[in-house]
């Protein structure tokens, strides 16, 4: 499978230099590069790039923003965010517009090869000082899951609460696709119905509300064996 890949970038000299590296990867295909956050949004409208990598900072709208409103595609790609920051609010703020992997500047050009394919199947991928970092917030936070109602979830399909629970127990949307034996494409369809009717704005927030909601225990069913690699999170599907 080839993933087509949009890179957005503010500087020249960085966009040129993805396109350089990625072009020389057999199963990457850039099909663009821009500056500018709006025209990256059409260009996902026109072309369907599997994987958009961008920094936060773009012409006439932000990457922040851009990947906002990516979230609110029917379709969309998943996003690699590529930048010179990770200070605790950036990190926050891109993962709650739902970013699928966020990487500095600093890593190495294989770091961002594995974060765009892990990208392409819907898995999430952390800098190891982020995913370190997290992982020492959540565990000085024990009641972060604190149960919450949710009325909303008697209004899924029992199709929609099996994909939902198979997201959040660690699945990719190629997994739940071979699983339930379906197509990638109505995975997809499913995941943004049932965060229209949650109204939830991305997986992550899906996937805290499935746990918090107790979506996941009222399917009656163990855990998959489906586990996260050691820079992934709940969030991939």
């Amino acid at each position: 499978m080839t993933i087509r890949v949009l890179i957005c970038d503010e500087l020249p000299v960085i966009r040129d230099g993805l396109r350089t590296l990625l072009d020389a990867v057999p199963d990457i295909d850039v099909i663009d590069t821009t500056d500018n956050g709006m025209e990256a949004l059409i260009l996902v409208r026109t072309a369907r790039p599997d994987v958009v990598v961008t920094d936060l900072n773009l012409q006439t709208i932000s990457g922040l923003e851009m990947i906002r409103r990516l979230g609110k595609e029917e379709t969309r790609p998943n996003v690699v965010v590529f930048t010179g920051s990770d200070a605790d609010k950036t990190v926050s703020d891109v993962l709650h517009a739902g970013a699928s992997c966020l990487l500095g500047k600093d890593a190495s050009p294989q770091e961002l090869v594995t974060a765009i394919r892990a990208a392409a199947v819907g898995r999430t991928m952390l800098a190891p000082d982020i995913a370190q970092r997290l992982v020492t917030w959540f565990l000085e936070r024990p009641d972060i899951l604190e149960s919450a109602p949710c009325p909303e979830a008697t209004e899924l399909t029992p199709r929609e609460r099996e994909v939902t629970q198979m997201v959040a127990r660690g699945m990719s949307i190629e997994e739940v696709a071979r699983k339930l034996t379906i197509g990638v494409a109505t995975v997809r369809t499913h995941l943004y119905r049932v965060r229209t009717k949650l109204g939830v704005r991305d997986r992550a927030q899906l996937v805290s509300l499935a746990y918090r909601s107790g979506l996941i225990q009222s399917a009656g069913g163990a855990p998959s064996d489906e586990k996260p690699g050691p820079q992934e999170d709940l969030c991939a599907g």
